[in-house]
């Protein structure tokens, strides 16, 4: 199962400490973490392992929508910043509508990345 990791930059620190919170779910060979690169810098400093790609403002968000539309990403988290302006905001946008086209669960807040993984969890 691979899923998806993105936040914006007001952000970052939420979705790491988000994740060390799951930290002993990712080392499950069946879990493959991709994330956005600068996203996937700061989760891999926390000691999990992730597949970086590009920043989601240099094609990282669309890089990630491609696999969503290709359905080999299982789950998104995209923790966004609702208070600040993105110029990428057209790629989120897009990223957001693919999930809902290709039925794939996208959580954009902790409370329903929360929901997602304690499911994810009971599956294992």
């Amino acid at each position: 199962m691979k899923i998806a990791l993105i936040a914006h930059d007001g952000k970052k620190a939420d979705m790491v400490h988000f994740l060390t919170g799951y930290k002993d779910v990712f080392h499950h060979k069946d879990i493959q973490l991709v994330a956005t690169g600068t996203t996937g810098s700061h989760i891999e400093k926390s000691g999990i392992p992730v597949n970086k790609l590009l920043s989601g403002p240099m094609g990282g968000d669309a890089q990630i929508a491609a696999m969503v539309a290709e359905k080999t990403i299982a789950m998104v988290i995209f923790f966004r910043d609702p208070l600040d302006k993105h110029p990428h905001e057209p790629d989120v946008q897009m990223l957001m509508r693919l999930c809902d086209v290709h039925n794939i669960p996208l959580a954009t807040n902790p409370a329903t990345a929360n929901l997602l993984f304690n499911e994810l969890i009971t599956r294992l």
